[in-house]
């Protein structure tokens, strides 16, 4: 994505935007249709317990993302490259790896976005799918890129919150039980948890934001601050959105609504504020798929561009070209391929420590990639036992493959 230039250039307003960006390019990346149906689901099954899961991995995500935001902020490379640094090849076998589960996930993104737009006007699936891919693609042709981007994520971000905290509010959700049940739950279901960690900073969402400031060249040690606060930032609007959604639901739940439907978030919705109620999930919907159709496309060909001039300089229309492939299949195989995306989710799970672990290194043994900025060893410590946890994740990831294998 071509930038016109640098926010050092426009000041302070302009790297505001910019920052602002990356936190909402990570945060919605994050927010897919994925992200809507686990919380739905974990909170049909767990009820106001379900606080508890939220919160722990609302903590474990910001141990993950200060590491990993701060180490490419302040060396200034991309994951890929701070990774071929470490050993040569592991760049571009941690490049393969995203590239290829983001396409896989990009489908079911773009097939987000049918069910949406159906929701909202009715419109038949591939219709709206293959729409949204135009729009989608209508951002990274525009002559700003990176601007269009930062915007669009920032706007469809903050009507997502707002709208589902309308809903949240219209179905008066019991708040201090679910307070109460973050502090000391009923139930602690660690399925959940890892659940929510793995759909929050696996695969591609790991590196969104920390790319986009890379690419706007907010980097070097003296941008460790921003680039922090900024890494936080963008875990807290996932929070707020996955916390407003849950009191939606729940709120839904508690009133003794049996949610039995195949689409339980729609129902819910539906339950709390009428036909209004099911146009808002529409609009949520949508505007949850289409800014990770961005995230996914602008994120996996950010793994490929440093590879070559040629690659960097074809750069937006290698993010059409990612694009219109997912709504291709899309809307030849009418919805997500299930073998594939098990794959590209276990896929997620194992890129995720691989590349989280290299960063990790890069802290600990390479600060000649960081400019000579001292790592704080506190930092080291948090990413260290979260480094365990995604090992975690990545090994229960493997039963994806087995189970293609069966």
């Amino acid at each position: 994505m071509t930038e016109t230039s640098t926010p050092r250039q426009n000041g302070s307003k302009g790297r505001r935007s910019t920052l602002l960006g990356a936190v909402f390019l990570m945060a919605t990346s994050a927010i897919g249709p994925g992200f809507i149906t686990q919380t739905t689901q974990f909170t049909v099954q767990l009820g106001a317990a379900f606080a508890f899961a939220i919160l722990v991995s609302i903590l474990v995500d910001i141990a993950v993302q200060l590491n990993v935001w701060r180490v490419i902020g302040v060396s200034g490379m991309r994951a890929q490259d701070l990774g071929n640094k470490v050993l040569p090849g592991l760049g571009y076998v941690m490049a393969a790896l995203v590239v290829f589960g983001g396409l896989v996930f990009n489908v079911g993104n773009i097939a987000g976005t049918s069910l949406g737009l159906d929701a909202l006007f009715g419109l038949d699936a591939k219709i709206g799918g293959a729409l949204s891919a135009v729009i989608a693609i209508g951002i990274f042709l525009s002559k700003r890129a990176g601007v269009a981007v930062d915007r669009i994520v920032v706007v469809l971000g903050v009507v997502m919150i707002a709208l589902t905290a309308f809903v949240a509010f219209s179905s008066a959700p019991p708040v201090g039980q679910a307070l109460a049940q973050a502090v000391w739950p009923d139930e602690v279901d660690f399925l959940a948890i890892t659940t929510l960690i793995g759909g929050t900073v696996g695969g591609y969402i790991t590196y969104a934001g920390a790319h986009r400031l890379v690419d706007a060249g907010v980097t070097g040690p003296d941008q460790v601050v921003d680039v922090s606060r900024s890494s936080v930032v963008s875990l807290l609007v996932t929070g707020v959105m996955r916390l407003v959604l849950f009191l939606a639901v729940l709120g839904v739940v508690t009133g003794g609504v049996a949610l039995s439907s195949g689409n339980p978030t729609a129902e819910a919705f539906q339950h709390a504020a009428g036909e209004v109620g099911l146009r808002l999930f529409g609009m949520i919907l949508w505007a949850a798929s289409i800014t990770s159709v961005v995230g996914a496309a602008y994120t996996s060909v950010s793994f490929l561009v440093t590879f070559s001039r040629s690659l960097e300089k074809a750069r937006n229309w290698l993010v059409v070209a990612f694009v219109a492939i997912s709504a291709l299949v899309f809307v030849l195989l009418k919805q997500a391929p299930s073998t594939l995306l098990v794959l590209a989710g276990a896929l997620n799970g194992l890129i995720l420590p691989v590349g989280f672990g290299v960063l990790m290194f890069v802290a600990a043994r390479r600060g000649d990639l960081l400019g000579g900025y001292r790592y704080p060893r506190w930092l080291l410590v948090v990413g260290a036992a979260a480094w365990l946890l995604t090992v975690y994740l990545g090994i229960n990831s493997l039963s994806g493959i087995v189970a293609l294998w069966k």
